[in-house]
């Protein structure tokens, strides 16, 4: 079978803000093996900036996966515990591969079928909340209005620019919709000092907000714990997990902090496997969690979908649409109301 890679940059259809810059553009790597005329495809997401493997040796290290193939995915995974996109990128591909290679229907590898599901087959959504980039003040209400009026009932705002301003935000909102009515969630990307996070946590409270993500940047471990300890709104660790690659630091992370959740993002921590060892921990130390999409392509936003089905959650997951990029490949992944679904094929007869 022939491996190789494409490196492969993705165009924002607008700028989106956050609190670590404004992003134009995403680079990606797409995975492709060949067989018999057939293609498979995977997705490396690669995040500049942020993924543990942005690393110079980085396109070394996908040609090497590539050169090694044929020795399989577990030798693969462990081979490249330091490389976590390219880990999630391979899993990809042989799952691709293992449900489609036999397939005589199967013609499209942008969207493959991954997992089993009732989503996989387009017979049930999955719950997503509407995410609200950073910007001025009116085009962070304009956001809320459009998913508002799309029917999502969670939305999660990015924040930590202009706590000023976007509290004023959050508390118009809560005024408008009560929490049995409107979940509020706020991503801060590390954007709040440490004394800064205790009085925003403050605040949050009073506004209902259900969670806050990373409130302070990663590698502040007791002030992490300290503020997990005290604060009255839940808090939620993201950029705190990349870069944590065994299980047992994965754990003796999870139990120093004792975060209420974890945020689960494939590309950056292992892909399927590496969330699955952060899920068992969690389960042991009684943390909740979700799973979230980082501005990966539709090719693995299909992968995470898919196999998110399978967790079968409840609650929102922090999910993108494909909708952000210009050049964005193919998609049969579509929201209707909060829900993110797959949909049908007319030669599907499953």
């Amino acid at each position: 079978m022939k491996v190789s890679y494409t490196p492969y940059v993705l165009q924002f259809k607008r700028p989106g803000g956050t609190s670590r810059g404004v992003l134009t553009e995403k680079l990606t790597y797409i995975l492709k093996a060949e067989e018999n005329n057939q293609v498979f495809l995977g997705e490396c997401g690669l995040f500049k900036g942020l993924s543990a493997d942005d690393v110079p040796e980085y396109e070394t290290k996908l040609q090497w996966a590539c050169n090694h193939f044929d020795k399989g995915l577990t030798f693969l995974w462990k081979e490249l515990r330091a490389f976590p996109s390219i880990q999630f990128g391979l899993e990809q591909l042989f799952q691709s591969i293992r449900m489609n290679l036999d397939n005589p229907d199967y013609t499209d590898p942008y969207n493959p079928d991954l997992y089993e599901s009732a989503f996989k087959n387009g017979e049930k959504g999955i719950p997503i909340n509407g995410l609200i980039w950073m910007g001025d003040i009116d085009f962070m209400k304009k956001q809320i209005e459009e998913k508002l009026a799309q029917g999502f009932h969670c939305l999660k705002l990015k924040i930590g620019v202009n706590w000023k301003e976007e509290y004023k935000i959050l508390k118009e909102l809560r005024e408008k919709y009560p929490a049995n009515k409107l979940e509020l969630r706020v991503d801060a990307n590390g954007g709040f000092s440490f004394e800064e996070a205790k009085t925003v946590l403050r605040q949050l409270k009073e506004l209902s907000i259900h969670s806050i993500e990373q409130p302070i940047k990663k590698g502040q471990i007791q002030e992490m714990k300290t503020l997990c300890v005290e604060s009255p709104t839940p808090i939620a660790l993201d950029e705190e997990l990349i870069g944590v690659f065994h299980l047992d630091d994965k754990y003796a992370l999870l139990q120093e902090i004792r975060p209420q959740y974890i945020i689960l993002k494939p590309s950056l921590v292992g892909g399927v496997r590496g969330s699955l060892e952060w899920i068992d921990c969690c389960d042991a130390l009684g943390i909740g969690f979700w799973i979230t999409s980082a501005l990966e392509s539709n090719i693995g936003l299909n992968a995470i979908a898919q196999w998110t089905a399978i967790l079968y959650p409840e609650m929102p997951q922090g999910l993108g649409t494909g909708g952000l990029f210009s050049n964005n490949f193919s998609s049969r992944l579509q929201v209707e109301k909060d829900q993110l679904y797959r949909k049908k094929i007319q030669n599907e007869n499953n």
